[in-house]
């Protein structure tokens, strides 16, 4: 193994998967310190690995239970945007297969932006069927922030392509006459509700960033139509727009 330089180890490494390949027991003995350090991430590497596929196992226990019962469609359900001063709720209504593999997926809050876009784009591949459902401000305003939410989340299960056998809601019981569960944060706990999640939080997050380009004193592409100070500032400043939610403080008082 010696022959070999560090920078074509880590090359090799790259591609070793089980702790039992005989290159990596090989790679043990070698002295060197580069090498040990290799090693020594290749193991840290492998162990982040690990535990996010247990992770995502654990996340799959509602799915299971739904498939082992005969339910096939099991549509994960989540929505994002109820707490801005501006901009829409979006909900996502998905349905993932039975051998759908994201080790990682989670409640995408958690996720960095460059994760969440990537998983975004893999989710819409994979999935069976995927719905969004939008709800403006003037909405929101309408009929308050919870209705308007269940409104979203209803669209976009009407939006799925598959009529789903079971819904799996974080949060929240909607009007329509199909088995439903709801979990107490289950974008952090359903695999199903955890892609709906990344599905609606990428799509509201690039609305709001298109939202920036029309009214930039804002920084809607920074905050997301939340109460930051350079927000709260530009309200202050320039005034609502058609775009902020007149019923909410500090925006009531504003326009009263």
């Amino acid at each position: 193994m010696k022959n070999k330089s560090i920078k074509e180890i880590e090359k090799m490494l790259n591609d070793i998967e089980s702790e039992k390949d005989p290159f990596l027991q090989s790679i043990k003995e070698d002295e060197r310190k580069g090498v040990k350090a290799l090693y020594k991430r290749w193991t840290k590497r492998k162990a982040e690995q690990e535990k996010l596929i247990d992770q995502f196992k654990e996340m799959q226990k509602y799915e299971r239970a739904l498939w082992q019962s005969g339910r096939r469609l099991i549509a994960g359900i989540d929505e994002v945007g109820r707490g801005p001063l501006a901009g829409p709720v979006v909900a996502a209504a998905v349905i993932l297969p039975e051998d759908f593999y994201l080790p990682g997926l989670t409640d995408s809050k958690k996720l960095s932006s460059q994760k969440r876009e990537h998983f975004y784009h893999y989710i819409k591949e994979y999935a069976i069927s995927y719905g969004i459902g939008i709800v403006d401000s003037v909405a929101i305003d309408q009929v308050n922030i919870y209705e308007a939410t269940k409104l979203a989340m209803i669209e976009a299960v009407k939006c799925l392509t598959e009529t789903p056998d079971h819904l799996l809601i974080d949060a929240m019981k909607l009007d329509l006459a199909l088995e439903q569960t709801s979990i107490i944060k289950g974008d952090a706990t359903s695999i199903s509700i955890a892609a709906a999640s990344v599905l609606a939080k990428e799509t509201r997050d690039t609305y709001m960033k298109g939202l920036a380009k029309e009214f930039p004193q804002y920084g809607f592409d920074k905050n997301m139509g939340y109460g930051t100070r350079e927000h709260l500032l530009a309200l202050e400043e320039v005034g609502v727009t058609r775009e902020h939610r007149r019923s909410f403080s500090p925006v009531k008082e504003l326009v009263d």
